[in-house]
């Protein structure tokens, strides 16, 4: 797989979407099957108010879809919408910094399918997701 878009195009993209500026995602690893982008804690994320950073898992679940559609942008130069994701919570998703990183599987004439790992600031697997986007 070659990539389409430098790691500087792929920043610039970050910032087209009002959601995923909004979320303040930092690009920090980058290859040609796949992409790292980490995102700190903000009390918007939180699950609930005054509690300890404990991340809503919507924010969780958004931070794989945006990984896996950033990692398929790259290696395509376009944005696949979504047409299907799944999120599985492997446990209490806490800490200041959450980094994702997407994996291409598969990229066929339809669909993508790309996993991402969801990793806490201990590097413990925290959540883990599987997204397919039409790539046609």
């Amino acid at each position: 797989m070659t990539s389409a878009l430098n790691e500087e195009e792929i920043v610039a993209w970050l910032g087209r979407s009002p959601f995923v500026a909004f979320m303040g995602l930092t690009l920090f690893g980058f290859t040609a099957d796949g992409l790292s982008l980490a995102i700190d804690f903000r009390p918007e994320f939180a699950r609930s108010s005054g509690s300890e950073p404990r991340w809503h898992g919507g924010v969780v679940a958004a931070l794989i879809d945006t990984a896996g559609d950033f990692a398929l942008i790259a290696t395509t130069g376009k944005a696949p919408p979504t047409v299907n994701f799944r999120v599985d919570y492997l446990r209490p998703v806490v800490g200041s910094r959450l980094t994702a990183a997407a994996r291409i599987r598969k990229t066929g004439r339809q669909v993508g399918f790309v996993d991402v790992d969801v990793l806490d600031p201990d590097g413990r697997l925290v959540a883990i997701g599987r997204a397919n986007y039409a790539v046609a």
